[in-house]
């Protein structure tokens, strides 16, 4: 079955710097979109960076531009989100998601497949 594994979260101060990656199985990669979400208690799970199939496009959410990079290894099934500068309002679990077709989307209802997400915590 399809399985999608998040790691690399944790407890850090604001400025600071986190990895965030993402492990994929039982599904051709090289035919999903990936995106990386978020959700803070009480509130809505929100996109916040997607990658096309092969990496060439990228889209963000603005209040991380600049800050969020995600990248993919199709060769070894992994998505990752490097994270800098990173703020208290970051905090959240973090979800991994994949979408059949070559492009990313920012609607939450677009991707088939998530995982069971990964704690970020920032303190001030």
């Amino acid at each position: 079955q399809v399985q999608l594994v998040e790691s690399g979260g944790g407890l850090v101060q604001a400025g600071g710097s986190l990895r965030l990656s993402c492990a994929a199985s039982g599904l051709p990669f090289r035919s999903y979109a990936m995106g990386w979400f978020r959700q803070a208690p009480g509130k809505d799970r929100d996109f916040v960076a997607g990658i096309s199939w092969g990496g060439a496009t990228t889209a963000y959410r603005d209040s991380v531009k600049g800050r969020f990079t995600i990248s993919r290894d199709n060769a070894k099934n992994m998505v990752y989100l490097q994270m800098i500068g990173l703020k208290p309002e970051d905090t959240a679990v973090y979800y991994c998601a994949a979408r059949m077709g070559l492009v990313p989307s920012g609607r939450r209802n677009d991707y088939n497949y998530w995982g069971q997400g990964t704690q970020v915590t920032v303190s001030s």
